[in-house]
């Protein structure tokens, strides 16, 4: 499964400006799992948010391969 097969149901946004750029902090409320990027404030909130959410998308789908292939090493 490609990475922009998977969808999230909510992502909660979070964003904090620090001079010319601005940090985004993404948020799965499912999972409690954060992400952040620093961006150019003049990129634009849809481009800003599309970026964190695929880095979330990202993260989830790694810890959801680390999960399983630890699951799977606990086999007997």
């Amino acid at each position: 499964m490609k990475e922009s097969d998977e969808q999230l149901n909510e992502v909660l946004f979070e964003f904090v400006v620090h001079g010319r750029f601005v940090k985004v902090m993404a948020v799965d409320p499912i999972t409690g799992t954060e992400v952040a990027i620093v961006g150019d404030i003049r990129a634009g909130k849809r481009t800003l948010e599309a970026v964190a959410t695929k880095k979330l998308l990202f993260t989830l789908k790694k810890k959801k391969d680390q999960f399983k292939k630890n699951d799977d090493n606990n086999l007997y």
